[in-house]
């Protein structure tokens, strides 16, 4: 093992002062003040309760960096690549339920933030980006570092706007995060013109946002919610179909009393990990295509699935016309446009979870009054028996070399899950830590989920580590995304960002790996990264590890794997990147493959459960 010698300094962190609140409320927020644009976005940016801020500057915004080195409020964190800022404000924004903040400049800078843009959008991830734009007057003639990153957004973004006026900076900040945050969360972008921000006008800001026709989430309605609750006063074989809405409603808690009311199975998705304790008796794991035997069979066998936050996505319904084909179909969500989108829906419910819950509980305890609570006994002796058959697990390794589902296995096993957040990039991984690890409150597993983004580990990690400092952040990466993004462990050292990352080095582009063994007869074409045992290990991630201020630890052997885990969570003061490397002919287990029906499961390869796929 080998460690970094020195530590690097690390930019102080400015202390917030706390003023008197004067007699006058526009001393508050500074309206009927006179100032430039630049000052103006400070200001609204603090308004809006950002403390901490992800970015990198540029000729275009530079003119909003001038006022941001005054304020006591703001912490800049100095990204080394603006896709690094934005994903660190979606850790940032999913760890802590707030909004996540990034500014960045024009142009490249601007176009450098679309994938996380898009990552936020996709995952319903609470963020504002700004973004600086040329100046009015250049806008539209090719100017340089001019790009139309409004226009490119539309379609990634809940909304978004270019501000030409500095009267309309201070409304439009209040408004973007506004919406970000409120209905169905998601990204926002601000684009400001460098004129805007160099010019000067009198500050407003709004006393509450008014914006007609914007759905912040309507009222579940009685009906539905009464039609909910008989449904599953009344069905034999009940499943609740857990999406990532439960965790950004905050509707964990409803959700436990949901289940224990009703006896119904619970599966969760990768984006819902944790929204009911994986300690929980009816809880069965992750549905779809990597998900656990039970989850996959208790969603095909069920009578009744009720829906929360979900979406029906392919990953999880495989061939979408024989996904749950028993069952009647409840479907909750603040979006409407969700409802029915993949999947068409017996009773559906438009509402914040937190409301629908909060109205679904006593109906059922009231269903349940009238018919008696539902004899569930059958169906409890068939899950559990495919709990007793079909349990998670893997195989030893042929090469000798250390199980990557061990390890990650033991990272959970070595933290505290009350006090541990896990972040993930995406491939095999991300599979294995969705499954391995578990997980026992909300928030606590961060992930690229819908778009699937390689290079969100680090980052992410980062943002997290930032809205919770008191929190243990692990990323687990694979030693490809980690080449994508890890240059925001400089970031991390110097600003005394302690995360710990564990790179999963099969020394391979994993996931690509294993559909090339199973469905392109093992021809790995372009998937070899040169990276772990028996190559050049190029790069090597100890030594990388180390010239960025870091500690860098190297596992060769499962022998090793708990001390390593032990040595670098004693270190506190300084990122820490363990090298665990690991076999590359593992493969995730179970799996569906890409467009069958889920009733074609696969334990293991060759490997597919014994029931009776048309039982009803």
């Amino acid at each position: 093992m080998t460690q970094a010698q020195a530590k690097p300094q690390a930019p102080q962190r400015p202390q917030a002062t706390t003023a008197p609140r004067p007699a006058d409320p526009r001393a508050v927020t500074g309206s009927g003040e006179t100032m430039t644009g630049a000052q103006a976005l400070i200001r609204s940016l603090e308004l809006s309760g950002v403390t901490d801020i992800f970015g990198i500057p540029g000729g275009a915004i530079l003119p909003a960096y001038d006022p941001l080195m005054d304020s006591t409020v703001l912490r800049h964190i100095l990204t080394r690549h603006e896709q690094g800022a934005g994903h660190a404000a979606q850790g940032y924004a999913h760890a802590t339920g707030r909004v996540g903040a990034c500014i960045v400049t024009s142009g490249p800078g601007a176009t450098n933030l679309v994938t996380p843009i898009a990552d936020a959008n996709m995952d319903s991830i609470p963020m504002v980006a700004i973004t600086g734009q040329v100046g009015a007057s250049l806008i539209g003639t090719d100017a340089f570092q001019e790009a139309d990153i409004v226009g490119i957004t539309a379609p990634i973004t809940k909304h978004n706007m270019l501000i030409k006026d500095p009267a309309d900076i201070g409304p439009a900040i209040a408004q973007a995060f506004y919406i970000a945050s409120h209905g169905r969360p998601g990204p926002v972008l601000v684009d400001i013109a460098k004129s805007a921000m160099q010019s000067s006008s009198v500050f407003t800001w709004p006393d509450r946002v008014e914006l007609p026709g914007f759905n912040s989430g309507a009222k579940p309605h009685a009906k539905t919610v009464q039609e909910a609750a008989r449904l599953l006063a009344t069905s034999r074989r009940p499943v609740l179909y857990v999406g990532g809405g439960i965790i950004r409603a905050g509707a964990s808690e409803g959700l436990r009393q949901l289940a224990d009311l009703s006896g119904a199975a619970v599966v969760t998705t990768l984006m819902a990990r944790g929204a009911l304790p994986d300690s929980h008796p009816q809880h069965l794991g992750m549905p779809g295509m990597h998900g656990t035997v039970p989850a996959v069979a208790a969603l095909q066998k069920a009578d009744l699935v009720v829906s929360l936050g979900a979406r029906f996505d392919d990953r999880v319904t495989g061939k979408l016309d024989s996904f749950a084909p028993h069952a009647t179909v409840v479907h909750a969500d603040i979006d409407p446009a969700e409802i029915g989108k993949n999947r068409a829906v017996d009773v559906p419910i438009v509402g914040d979870l937190k409301d629908v819950l909060h109205d679904l509980v006593p109906a059922l305890q009231e269903e349940q009054r009238k018919h008696g609570r539902p004899d569930l006994e059958a169906w409890w002796l068939q899950i559990n028996d495919w709990r007793a058959t079909y349990p998670l697990g893997y195989a030893a390794t042929q090469d000798g070399l250390s199980s990557p589902q061990h390890v990650i296995q033991r990272l959970g096993a070595l933290n505290d899950p009350q006090s541990t957040i896990f972040t993930s990039g995406v491939g095999q991984h991300q599979m294995w830590a969705s499954q391995f690890i578990k997980y026992e409150r909300p928030n606590t597993w961060i992930n690229s989920g819908g778009l699937g983004t390689m290079g969100f580990s680090v980052p992410a990690a980062m943002g997290a580590k930032v809205g919770m400092p008191d929190q243990t952040v692990w990323a687990i990466d694979g030693d490809g995304c980690f080449q994508m993004t890890n240059q925001e462990l400089t970031t991390c050292a110097l600003n005394e960002i302690p995360i710990k990352v564990a790179i999963i080095n099969n020394s391979s582009l994993g996931m690509v790996r294993q559909w090339q063994t199973l469905f392109y007869n093992s021809r790995y074409s372009h998937t070899d990264l040169h990276t772990g045992h028996g190559t050049r290990r190029v790069p090597d991630f100890v030594k990388l590890a180390e010239s960025m201020g870091c500690v860098g630890l190297r596992c060769e052997s499962d022998a090793d794997v708990d001390a390593t885990i032990k040595r670098a969570n004693e270190v506190d003061d300084q990122p820490v990147v363990v090298d665990f490397t690991v076999s590359k002919d593992a493969m995730v287990w179970p799996m569906v493959n890409a467009g069958v029906s889920n009733d074609e499961i696969q334990y293991a390869r060759g490997v597919a459960p014994e029931w009776d796929r048309e039982e009803a």
